[in-house]
């Protein structure tokens, strides 16, 4: 099997499959649904989307994970013409109507603050099952593991969102948000109020979540969620020894992303011992020391049970403020969600348009803006940018006439649904138009190497690249496979992309290398061309 996943044959990935997961992609001599879900999802990540191999013998379209909203049948759709790259604007529902998926959450009534877009974006990193989806819902009352497949493995693939808002009360001293409050108040308690003194609680300001995946083989997902991260909890189990690896390779993500607003996490302490809680600490410490996260603080807690966790928002309000941002700056929306929101069977009069969802980095963006998606998508092996009106904006279940940076926007366009759903979009650069960075097939990197390739159970050296080399690239929330194809001088490596990228000169790449049969970080680099 060649190095290079973008040569693999179908009996490569089908090898890779059973590899990883102990099953066989064939069955009964058809193609296993399972089977197709993994390779998206892996091409996905190796940012080799756009050549997924047809199976032998299977001409059906896989259907889509039960909570992305299918598109109408090809009789109702309405027909793109071949030249365009705009789509003829679609009918919209009443404005008031959400272009979202639809929210489980119940409305948050009486709360302070929950109508208001979220000011900062907090990530929750580290390695896989060490409780940072539980630490959410215990913190926002929203499960953010929505996807089919994500419930039934019991891991996080995709990113996660989820917004909450931050209050305090004087009179003990303590930091809550309205749901945890909620959750922790006596018998007859009035509703928002203090679950120790039923004392009136301040408001202080609403912040957005992003769950990033702890398994290594979504590794790449995690990064694109770092570059929306304007601090981080990163959580470590009392019940496993420090570090994991996907704990050294996250922690080494938000250094390479330029995060330093760090808190540490000590989740699990209920299932261990006081003396094995200590000597986890210990690992923690000795983990830490030398690293970003040298002088972060160490929260234990236990998630599931919601113990001491209101300590962990008094630091998040200590450590990461609310950062400053340039709102008469030409807009960037970093999209890292797309998706259709119409039912099957919708009259045609009645749909509704596309929605991409992500992070406004500067700027601020207004309904019905024109704006343009770049690098766009792939027609005829060349990527065309799309132009589109901004129709609606929602944060969660909160209407919005504008959006500016912080937290987890979505935004209903114009653009025909079929061409957002399944998250197609996921990587593009939004903005007014002719307003954005230029679209490149190539680009020269500063690049700057590891000693060690994180997230390897054992430790590897990193050895100097090699022309002809593939490497997994990841700037912004766009992934994409790159061949190297010349190093020159001053640690200037110039790459040929597989799929273009749209991002400012200077902005930072995180660089993965293919090392048994997995892409390892490496290394990270600066954008010169």
């Amino acid at each position: 099997m060649t190095e290079d996943p973008s040569k693999y044959t179908e009996d490569d990935w089908h090898k890779l499959y059973t590899e990883e997961t102990g099953k066989k992609a064939i069955w009964g001599g058809k193609i296993t649904k399972l089977y197709l879900t993994w390779l998206q999802n892996k091409k996905q990540e190796l940012g080799l989307v756009d050549e997924t191999p047809k199976s032998k013998g299977s001409t059906k379209k896989t259907k889509e994970s039960s909570t992305i909203k299918p598109e109408p049948s090809t009789k109702e759709k309405p027909k793109l013409k071949k030249k365009e790259v705009e789509t003829e604007p679609i009918a919209q529902k009443k404005s008031e109507e959400k272009p979202t998926e639809k929210s489980k959450s119940k409305k948050k009534k009486g709360e302070k603050g929950s109508s208001l877009q979220a000011e900062t974006n907090v990530g929750m990193v580290g390695h896989v099952d060490h409780g940072k989806t539980t630490l959410v819902d215990a913190l926002s009352g929203e499960w953010t593991d929505r996807y089919q497949k994500e419930r039934e493995q019991g891991i996080s693939i995709k990113l996660g969102y989820a917004n909450c808002v931050i209050a305090y009360c004087p009179s003990c001293d303590k930091y809550v948000t309205y749901h945890l409050a909620n959750a922790l108040k006596k018998k007859k308690q009035k509703r928002n109020t203090c679950p120790d003194c039923a004392g009136e609680l301040t408001f202080c300001r609403k912040i957005s979540f992003v769950d990033a995946p702890g398994h290594e083989i979504l590794m790449a997902t995690m990064l694109s969620g770092a570059s929306l991260m304007d601090g981080a909890c990163l959580l470590i189990s009392a019940s496993e020894k420090c570090p994991q690896p996907q704990t050294r390779e996250h922690l080494a993500a938000l250094d390479i992303s330029g995060i330093d607003k760090i808190i540490i996490v000590q989740n699990k302490i209920d299932m261990v011992s006081r003396e094995r809680a200590i000597e986890n600490y210990k690992e923690i410490k000795k983990f830490i020391k030398g690293t970003i996260a040298e002088n972060a603080p160490i929260i234990p807690i236990s998630a599931i049970y919601k113990i001491n966790i209101e300590e962990v928002l008094r630091k998040i309000q200590e450590i990461i403020p609310t950062p400053d941002f340039d709102e008469n700056k030409p807009p960037q929306f970093h999209i890292a969600r797309s998706f259709d929101v119409n039912k099957p069977g919708t009259a045609i009069e009645e749909l509704r348009g596309g929605v991409v969802g992500g992070s406004i980095s500067q700027g601020v963006l207004q309904i019905g803006d024109k704006i343009e998606i770049r690098p766009g998508i792939k027609r005829s092996n060349k990527f065309e940018p799309l132009k589109t009106n901004v129709t609606s904006i929602y944060q969660g279940d909160i209407p919005l006439d504008s959006a500016h940076p912080g937290g987890l926007i979505a935004i209903g366009t114009t653009l025909d649904p079929s061409l957002t759903k399944a998250d197609n979009l996921i990587g593009n650069l939004a903005g007014i138009i002719d307003n954005l960075p230029d679209v490149q097939n190539q680009c020269e990197i500063e690049v700057h190497l590891l000693d060690k390739v994180l997230g390897a159970e054992e430790e590897i050296e990193v050895t100097p690249l090699k022309i002809g080399e593939p490497m997994l690239l990841v700037t912004g929330t766009l992934l994409t496979a790159g061949i190297i194809q010349k190093i020159g001088k001053k640690n200037r490596v110039a790459f040929n992309l597989k799929r273009p990228l749209c991002a400012e000169v200077g902005a930072t790449v995180a660089i993965s290398r293919p090392i048994r049969k997995r892409y390892r970080l490496i290394g990270y680099g600066i954008l010169r061309t």
